[in-house]
């Protein structure tokens, strides 16, 4: 039996009875019982896996959700990796990325100030509330990493945005479509919820970013931001900020 940290977080324990089924649908017709055992302090889902096809069954699941590093001996440099934003008011001069490092105890990466500005905005000098107002960064937003530094001795892990992160703002920026980002509810009461308040014709598509996170393409001439209210209120457990992709551009062309 192997037990392992996936990459996935839970927002309350009633979202654990999601992901049991959740992953008993991935493995339906094979010999292999995949089962929640526990969460870590900062929410990272844990699994015992066991049975005849537990090798099938992992190697699935390093491709399909991925595996928390769990400490820093198995992080290696200029590997990338996803992770969360963790606590968003430690610093103005850096992002903190949880990357599910946790033994012996917790260690985030860091994204430093200028690391973003040089990504996002084209090297020109901005604060940190900024790029965090105008990419509707808030805490457990998915990102994907690269991580530049390793320094074991200090535990000090340095990252910045992959070229696949990257890519993405590029391409949703240029599509001009305001994006809607859902953090702490599945998929079906996302699409539940706009149904029921009738954004629907709104909408063009929902992208899940992880399990329990999610992006909610907007059409042409939608605001997303004026979602908020009415989505909000049935969603009282979800964080929900805005990517708005016309208030970038006319940032960079000012």
């Amino acid at each position: 039996m192997s037990t392992l940290t996936l990459l996935t977080k839970i927002y309350d324990e009633s979202q654990l009875k999601l992901v049991d089924k959740n992953l008993a649908s991935l493995f339906e017709g094979l010999k292999v019982v995949v089962k929640v055992c526990g969460v870590t302090f900062s929410g990272w889902v844990q699994i015992d896996v066991s049975g005849d096809d537990e090798t099938v069954a992992l190697r699935y699941l390093s491709e399909k959700i991925g595996f928390c590093p769990s400490n820093m001996g198995n992080l290696s440099k200029f590997s990338t990796v996803d992770g969360r934003i963790a606590a968003m008011n430690r610093s103005k001069n850096e992002l903190n990325v949880d990357v599910g490092i946790f033994s012996p105890h917790i260690i985030n990466a860091v994204i430093p100030l200028q690391r973003l500005q040089a990504q996002l905005f084209d090297g020109r000098k901005s604060a940190l509330k900024k790029i965090v107002d105008l990419y509707g960064f808030c805490e457990n937003l998915p990102l994907n990493i690269k991580i530049v530094n390793v320094d074991k001795e200090n535990n000090y892990i340095e990252a910045e945005l992959s070229h696949k992160q990257q890519v993405v703002y590029d391409n949703w920026t240029k599509s001009l479509l305001d994006r809607l980002l859902v953090l702490g509810a599945s998929f079906a009461e996302v699409k539940l919820v706009l149904e029921k308040a009738g954004f629907s014709r709104d909408v063009v598509s929902i992208e899940p970013l992880g399990m329990f996170e999610h992006a909610v393409t907007c059409k042409l001439g939608t605001d997303a931001a004026g979602l908020i209210p009415r989505i909000g209120r049935n969603l009282p457990n979800a964080t929900l900020s805005v990517f708005n992709p016309r208030k970038i551009s006319a940032f960079l062309e000012d």
